[in-house]
């Protein structure tokens, strides 16, 4: 009996481990060639092989390119092309150069006419926006829709030979014809190659950010107002506004502006700023009464003379540095339009009256943020209750809330989350 049993146990032992290896085995020889297909990695659909090479640098598409012919395809499908960012910071240009230095002018040779959108970011290094230019000089025959030159650190092309950095602008310039956007700060371009600029591209340019441009005048960013008539976004800095290209973006011919952002930076303590009448401010507003005028401020406490002193269309207003209790008691007298502030620091003088003031004059206050000042508890309840649910970001750091005798700061987050209609706590770190 045992074994008989052994035996028994042995057969059905036996039935069990081959079930397995059956399971694995295919049927018949469709079953067979659809496994194979399925480890097959050539044989991914090229939509979904498009989808992954947009994910990788310029090398590993190149390297996944030689994996076979399907890839090899996909690498050069034009819609893999139309938009695409040279990252030249300084490890990858080197490793471009030192392993692949035909490898951009094959991509730019057979796909220069499917190049339309290009960005090309470079570090603080001489060598990276070398590379950039020398890559914009060889786009002869591209004709892009948006240009962005991106530097993650300072001074990256401004230390460059400005005549080498011109030269390969203008190409991208006079080639393009139909360029939209346009994305050039921190650059040395100046008031001639803006003048090829309007000469070939007038007709398109939507978009132009150029601040940090010292050798651009006012006289030269007016020559782009009064051709370019579809522009409706510019950043640019203060020292290049005038009363006469406020005047030209009101103009009937300009269509309505929707974005104008100033950085006014001061580089240099003392420094004198030139002040803008109110009269063109006006008209701009009445020719675009929806526009977005967003300032930063990064001046000394003693610079701000010819600022807020009337009213003035600002609606997103950013302080880098530290401002003066006066200076914010004028916000809230003069920028009925503001949506959003932002008080890096400010000192220790409570700043109760002058939130208090900005919650009553300012009725489209919906986002503040407030780091290194001091605000009575009290004040700020107050403050939050007059503006009420409108304020759909409040970011206020729990050192600027000073306890007094009417709440502490146990207490103010419920007072507060009240008023908001949602829960609401001090920030431990600037959210801005």
């Amino acid at each position: 009996m045992k074994r008989g049993q052994r035996g028994d146990e042995q057969e059905g032992g036996g039935s069990s481990s081959s079930e397995p290896r059956k399971r694995l085995r295919p049927q018949n020889l469709e079953e067979q060639e659809r496994e194979e297909n399925a480890l097959d990695w050539g044989r991914l659909p090229q939509e979904i092989l498009l989808q992954v090479f947009q994910y990788l640098p310029l090398l590993d598409r190149a390297f996944a390119s030689q994996v076979c012919r399907g890839w090899n395809q996909a690498f050069h499908m034009p819609e893999l092309w139309r938009c695409f960012e040279f990252e030249l910071t300084q490890p990858a240009s080197s490793y471009l150069k030192a392993t692949h230095p035909d490898l951009i002018k094959q991509i730019i040779k057979r796909h220069s006419n499917h190049l339309q959108y290009v960005s090309f970011k470079v570090d603080s290094s001489t060598e990276s926006a070398e590379a950039a230019c020398d890559i914009l000089s060889q786009l002869v025959n591209c004709s892009l829709k948006t240009l962005g030159l991106i530097s993650t650190a300072r001074p990256s092309f401004m230390e460059l030979p400005k005549s080498h950095f011109i030269s390969a602008l203008t190409v991208v310039f006079v080639n393009s014809k139909s360029l939209s956007s346009l994305k050039i700060d921190d650059t040395p371009v100046d008031d001639p190659s803006l003048k090829v600029l309007v000469a070939n591209n007038s007709d398109t340019l939507k978009l132009l950010k150029m601040s940090s441009c010292p050798h651009v005048s006012p006289a030269g960013i007016l020559c782009v107002a009064d051709q370019c008539h579809g522009l409706r976004e510019l950043a640019l800095n203060y020292h290049l506004l005038s009363d006469e290209l406020l005047l030209a973006l009101s103009s009937e011919r300009h269509v309505h502006l929707e974005h104008l952002r100033i950085d006014v930076v001061s580089e240099n303590p003392g420094q004198l700023f030139h002040t803008i009448k109110k009269s063109s401010w006006d008209a701009l507003v009445r020719h675009s009464p929806k526009f977005n005028l967003v300032m930063y401020f990064f001046l000394y406490e003693d610079e701000f003379g010819p600022f807020f002193q009337y009213e003035v269309p600002v609606t997103h207003l950013y302080f880098g540095r530290s401002v003066s209790k006066e200076v914010l008691g004028r916000v809230g007298l003069t920028c009925p339009r503001l949506v959003e502030l932002v008080v890096c620091a400010n000192g220790l003088r409570p700043l109760d009256e002058e939130l208090i003031r900005i919650a009553e004059r300012c009725q489209q206050l919906s986002a503040i943020g407030l780091g290194e000042c001091e605000v009575s508890c009290s004040a700020f309840v107050e403050f939050v209750k007059m503006c009420g649910r409108r304020l759909s970001q409040l970011s206020i750091m729990e050192e600027v809330l000073v306890p007094d005798h009417k709440y502490g700061l146990d207490e103010i987050h419920w007072e507060v989350s009240k008023h908001l209609g949602r829960v609401w706590f001090p920030d431990m770190m600037p959210t801005w």
